[in-house]
């Protein structure tokens, strides 16, 4: 088992099967955590881009910045494959909102891409009353038409 050089998923091959494989979109890219987030999104089935794994995400108190995730590689990644969409699927912590902001602030200088990110909010069979104060504010917040 070895990290795929392309997208950072771990797989006997190189590149990974998700990379290799011609049915998967290479102009939507779904930008993950690390490989455990792209494993969950690959069981879910409701993705047929291609992935990368940043492998962290921003936090100053842990001295993890810009240098330390595989920034440089989405960059390359982006300009090769003249992608059309960035999904970003990082968690809904402040490190999480903080990387996202950060490379959509990065990914200015691309402004034929879409950038667009996971709905937050109520999940599915969630009651409200078992639901953090955070999580409804943004379910409110992100509401949509009926």
């Amino acid at each position: 088992v070895s990290t795929c050089p392309v997208c950072g998923n771990l797989d006997t091959s190189s590149p990974c099967h998700l990379c290799a494989n011609p049915a998967r979109n290479p102009k939507q890219i779904c930008i993950v955590q690390d490989v455990a987030d792209l494993w969950a999104l690959e069981r879910a089935g409701v993705f047929t881009g291609v992935y990368h794994v940043l492998g962290g995400v921003l936090s100053a108190l842990d001295g993890i910045g810009p240098e330390q995730l595989c920034i440089d590689s989405l960059i390359k990644r982006i300009e090769q494959n003249e992608a059309q969409e960035i999904i970003f699927a990082l968690p809904s912590t402040l490190e999480g909102q903080t990387t996202t902001h950060y490379l959509a602030n990065r990914l200015k200088v691309f402004p034929d891409i879409h950038l667009s990110a996971l709905s937050k909010g109520v999940p599915l069979g969630g009651e409200l009353d078992y639901l953090d104060d955070g999580t409804l504010q943004m379910a409110f917040t992100t509401r949509q038409n009926v």
